[in-house]
């Protein structure tokens, strides 16, 4: 059965769908007014790879997640470039779309922009105002946080201790708190000013606010209640309690059964921040590594936890995939090379580890998908296919048991999003860094440009210094390649050149 930390309950609670077999799951998207920076891609990593998990286990999941297209943000950046903020909104959808893309984030079932979705936010306002719930002051309409009872349920929070926050001045001077009736009440539609997009409503033209948006795009595309409410920690409170209250007011009821909040991510252990000059955009991030790399650097640690992203971590993320993607494409080439003869392995149990790290796997995730925790088993199960199968000619008899067992390991991965068959596929040709030309110019002798050339006049070389007793020459080749990080293995097809 699986597990997950409801933010409202505080505590793991079991998962029961709304409907068997059916998962409802909605995750707030970006305010595009610029390109995301990495903390916002964790956020959304961290929930693909739990949507991910659903279809997997055989859920048919509708994700939902909008877009917030019209907001105060869209519109300073507008006004700054002299654009219009529909242009604006524009770019910087596309250019989220293109980044989640690049992530190996899949894309959302519904993707509703908040421009396009005004009539039901119209709707639901309305609602709320007939049930007393929200009130309207000259254009503006506010929700009444203190008409709602359970307000500060989701975020722990008691309405009397809570701050109003800071003051908001209108261009006459007057505080937008004096109109309100509480200072905790939060709008849900904004008269419309002089320059900026609005709607016909039955209050005049104006916009909506923020949190109105969610409440009834969930609505209309998921039904309430649904399953899950995703976002970043930093939603909590007020975004999500404002969500929560002002659906919940409206329709009677639960609004999401269950509401699941990732942790932050920190630039060398510091809050990332313009001003600390660490601030970092998804796409700068995925220009220099590969995207399975961020991917596995973010899975390393539990969603909740905090996420500390370093070019150290990088490089550690990027060494331990290796050793995944290496594991697969060794095997892919002993699959492929063998031969009639006695087996070596233990085919009874490594099928046995391959059924017990898939179970294993699965018991880690159903723990409120606890990612970290799942890939201990896969680089467990690589380690044990290792000790068995490294440097051996497999037997034809061999064949079934191992390839079910790569087969495993490609499974277990792709869960996360991480294709390492690709990687696998791609070959170790591919892999060959560009230092091996001049390396291979200077040992063997080559004069091409080509890196897979390069190491085969490499391998050249060494077997031809070998058998000439050239032990320098030998051990030129073998250390400059283990420089790059490769090995060189004999195996009884010849020598060939691996990821150390």
């Amino acid at each position: 059965m699986i597990k997950l930390y409801n933010t409202k309950a505080r505590e793991k609670v079991p998962f029961e769908a709304r409907e068997c077999g059916k998962v409802g799951m909605y995750v707030c998207g970006p305010t595009v007014y610029n390109y995301i920076h990495i903390g916002n891609a964790r956020t959304f990593i961290s929930f693909d790879v739990i949507r991910r998990y659903f279809m997997w286990r055989g859920f048919d999941v509708t994700f939902v997640q909008n877009v917030t297209d019209v907001d105060d943000k869209i519109i300073t950046k507008a006004n700054e470039e002299g654009r219009e903020a529909a242009e604006v909104a524009a770019e910087y959808t596309a250019a989220f779309i293109e980044d989640m893309r690049r992530a190996n984030v899949l894309d959302p079932d519904i993707r509703p922009k908040a421009t396009e979705e005004i009539p039901a936010m119209i709707e639901l306002i309305q609602e709320l105002i007939d049930g007393d719930h929200a009130y309207e002051v000259d254009g503006d309409v506010y929700f009444a946080v203190r008409s709602f009872p359970a307000y500060g349920q989701l975020s722990g929070r008691n309405v009397d201790e809570m701050e109003c926050g800071h003051r908001e001045l209108r261009a006459d001077g007057k505080g937008i708190e004096d109109r309100k009736r509480d200072p905790l009440d939060f709008a849900l539609w904004k008269a419309a000013k002089p320059g900026e997009p609005s709607w016909g409503s039955p209050w005049g033209q104006g916009r909506p606010g923020w949190h109105i948006e969610c409440s009834a795009m969930s609505r209309r595309y998921l039904g309430l209640p649904f399953d899950i409410h995703g976002g970043g920690a930093d939603l909590v409170f007020p975004h999500h309690e404002n969500e929560c209250a002002q659906s919940e007011a409206a329709c009677g009821c639960t609004f999401a059964n269950y509401w699941m909040h990732g942790g932050m991510l920190q630039i060398n252990a510091e809050k990332m921040s313009k001003s600390l000059g660490n601030f970092m955009l998804l796409r700068d991030v995925l220009d220099t590594t590969r995207p399975e790399v961020l991917r596995f650097l973010m899975l390393q640690t539990h969603y909740r936890s905090p996420l500390d992203f370093s070019d150290e971590r990088l490089a550690e993320a990027e060494a331990a995939l290796g050793r995944i993607e290496n594991a697969v494409r060794n095997l892919d080439w002993q699959l492929e090379n063998v031969e009639d003869v006695p087996s070596p392995l233990d085919t009874r149990e490594l099928m046995k580890r391959a059924k017990e790290a898939k179970v294993s796997f699965i018991v880690a995730m159903d723990d409120d998908f606890n990612t970290c925790r799942a890939l201990g088993e896969v680089f467990d199960l690589v380690a044990d296919v290792n000790a068995q199968a490294t440097g051996k000619t497999l037997s034809l008899s061999d064949v079934p048991i191992v390839r079910e067992v790569r087969n495993t390991i490609v499974e277990l991965v792709g869960v996360f999003g991480i294709d390492v068959e690709a990687a696998a596929e791609c070959g170790e040709a591919d892999a060959y860094p560009a230092e091996v030309v001049p390396l291979a110019a200077d040992v063997a002798g080559y004069v091409g440009a080509d890196a897979a050339e390069a190491v085969e006049a490499l391998l050249t070389a060494r077997t031809e210094a070998r058998a000439a007793k050239d032990w320098a020459r030998a051990d030129a080749v073998r250390d400059g390649l283990c420089a790059l990080g490769f090995v060189i293995e004999d195996t009884p097809q010849g020598p060939r050149v691996s990821l150390a």
